[in-house]
């Protein structure tokens, strides 16, 4: 059975106070967070970056928004810090990296395919998860036995070590291919990849 390592950052509520205390054409006197700093255009500190300033005004970048102030000005401004998630799986002897998952909210076992472009799970595996699959889009797939129907849906929701992603589309395809559901494309594309000595790590952060 795979090892879950999950890292979790949680999204922190941060706050950025800032006063306006001088104006010169590009650089701007600024009270930030208790701290007082020149800075010139296109220079920032604390989450705080001096777009552009004139004998009045000062345009301002904070943590991402920005905002238009006053010489002698105050503003406080709340963000959310991103989330950021990771799972560590490891290889395994079968040079394989197999995980457990939540498929529409059940829990299933899966195999990472980066050369799959799709979720792909076989009939049982779909009628054990509830799919109502010949309700998709009929369609065919190749695999090793030959050529197999198919149906193609989209799945609610698709979550492995934390990291959920929402619609994913899958295939079904009939008979007993692939023995273990098919970890594709149509959610790794929402994750970061990474493989260092065995152990693949996803990742993502909103």
């Amino acid at each position: 059975m795979a090892l879950l390592l999950l890292a979790l950052a949680s999204g922190r509520l941060l706050a950025a106070s800032v006063t306006v205390e001088a104006l010169l054409p590009n650089t701007a006197v600024l009270m930030i967070n208790g701290q007082r700093k020149t800075l010139r255009a296109g220079e920032s500190f604390d989450g705080v970056k001096l777009v552009s300033a004139d004998a009045t005004i000062a345009l301002l970048d904070i943590n991402g928004a920005r905002q238009r102030v006053g010489l002698n000005r105050n503003i406080t401004t709340n963000y959310v810090a991103p989330e950021r998630r990771e799972v560590q799986i490891p290889r395994n002897e079968r040079m394989q990296y197999i995980t457990g998952a939540l498929i529409n909210g059940r829990n299933v076992q899966v195999m990472v395919d980066t050369g799959a472009n799709v979720v792909a799970l076989n009939t049982r595996q779909a009628a054990a998860l509830g799919l109502d699959y010949e309700a998709g889009m009929p369609s065919t797939v190749e695999t090793a036995s030959g050529v197999s129907d198919a149906w193609v849906l989209n799945l609610e929701r698709v979550e492995v070590g934390g990291i959920p992603v929402e619609g994913v589309r899958a295939t079904v395809v009939v008979g007993d291919y692939p023995t273990t559901i098919l970890l594709g494309m149509s959610y790794l594309q929402h994750v970061e990849l990474r493989e260092r000595n065995g152990v693949l790590s996803l990742s993502r952060e909103w």
